[in-house]
């Protein structure tokens, strides 16, 4: 019997699985929206009944008995409190969700190491200082340890990539020193382990719950940024992905770790490489300002892909750029507009391509490989006189990405847990 992996995704909006093969075959997928379970998307019953459901879904198209191994990945920066044995104590604080108590940001920011992941108000650091104070709390958790948690039955561990946010030094493999001076006690904190590690087996209620056999190995997952980038099937230095979506993010595979603070770029450890990358403020949205859908694609039919208008953009919907620039003052540079729309929208494409350019030597500079390839993700990666566009300025290959679903990566992840379960002692 071909045993089978199992994903799950937990994102803003609802909860995705996957079963996949070894050669990373997806045989199965499921979902659940988390508004079907409920109004509140902070309540962690409906984060999880949005996971049995999804999960279930795809336990119903496979062989059950074929299931070896199941990861999770949730969102980066979202955590709770909970007891000793698991039971949330408080209402979770979402990655995005800041800490509006000035005086403690303003305590522990000359203490974290100036590379750390931990500095700002949306930090997972931050918020794990808030839940300390919560009465009976016995570990601060991210949201993807508590759902492998509900599946394992244990409450008392995270994956590197999880920890970044929360302080975690990913070079030294450890919690550092400097935690305790934030004023966190230690004990709340989980272990940490790499992301594809086996942290136990399926609890005996979850196997009679999902019909799933006892040995059934529970793997460490990641965020769901880390997830999606796993998912692409990128895996050596130098493969880079880009997303094209409402902005413009840039992921690159590196032989060492990468941080630069000031681009906010810091690094994750990914199957004994390094995934550093950055965000730019370009990207969709800008498109979107000037152009419909729909607009966007009958004028890419027009566009001549061989030519350049000459046009130097950088498109920005206000000043202010964070990377591969760092200048809070920066202006949108669009003019001149020429009378062809067309025109108008390939110096548009042409100057994101060349931001998207500049990151990637950005973080060669930094230290990063040079770019070798380029897997491209999101809304734009299907326009074709884009792609042609960018094909011309990174002058790499573009090789297609396998999947976009981060449960895909999550999946992937478990199958090197169930892989490293069969390695001899």
């Amino acid at each position: 019997m071909t045993p089978l992996a199992i994903g799950i995704d937990l994102g803003t909006s609802g909860a995705r699985a996957v079963a996949m093969m070894p050669d990373h075959e997806i045989v199965a997928e499921g979902s659940s929206a988390l508004t079907d379970h409920g109004a509140n998307a902070r309540d962690p019953n409906i984060w999880w009944s949005a996971v049995e459901t999804a999960l279930e879904h795809v336990l119903t198209a496979v062989d059950r008995s074929a299931v070896r191994a199941i990861a999770v990945d949730g969102t980066s920066g979202t955590l709770l409190p909970v007891d000793a044995d698991g039971t949330p104590l408080a209402r979770p604080l979402m990655y995005s969700d800041k800490v509006e108590d000035e005086g403690l940001l303003a305590r522990i920011a000359p203490v974290i190491a100036r590379d750390s992941g931990a500095h700002g108000a949306t930090s997972g650091l931050a918020k794990a200082l808030v839940f300390q104070g919560v009465p009976g709390v016995a570990k601060v958790l991210h949201q993807a340890d508590w759902i492998a948690g509900r599946l394992s039955g244990r409450f008392d561990t995270t994956d590197e990539n999880n920890a970044l946010k929360t302080g975690y030094d990913p070079v030294a493999a450890r919690w550092p020193e400097w935690i305790a001076a934030t004023g966190l006690r230690p004990e709340l904190l989980p272990r940490v382990v790499a992301p594809g590690t086996p942290v136990g087996t399926i609890a005996p209620t979850m196997a009679q719950r999902f019909g799933l056999a006892r040995n059934v190995a529970i793997v460490a997952g990641t965020t769901d940024g880390c997830a999606s980038f796993i998912a692409t099937g990128a895996s050596e230095p130098g493969d880079g992905v880009t997303v094209l979506g409402s902005t413009l993010t840039l992921k690159l595979l590196c032989d060492q770790p990468v941080f630069a603070p000031e681009f906010g770029i810091y690094s994750h450890r990914i199957n004994g490489l390094w995934l550093a990358g950055g965000a730019s403020n370009t990207g969709g949205r800008v498109l979107a300002q000037y152009f419909t859908g729909a607009e966007i694609a009958r004028l890419s039919d027009e566009i001549g892909h061989e030519d350049e208008t000459g046009l130097d953009y950088y498109p920005l919907l206000g000043p202010g750029e964070r990377f591969p620039v760092m200048d809070p003052a920066l202006q949108p540079r669009l003019e001149p507009r020429p009378a062809s729309d067309a025109a108008f929208l390939k110096g548009m494409l042409e100057g994101i391509a060349a931001i998207e350019k500049r990151g990637y030597d950005r973080l060669a500079d930094l230290g990063a490989p040079a770019l070798r390839s380029v897997r491209s993700v999101g809304g734009g990666a299907g326009n074709v006189a884009w792609t042609a566009i960018r094909q011309r300025r990174l002058g790499v290959p573009f090789l297609p990405a396998h999947s976009e679903q981060a449960a895909a990566g999550a999946a992937r992840l478990a199958l090197k847990g169930l892989e490293h379960s069969r390695e001899p002692a």
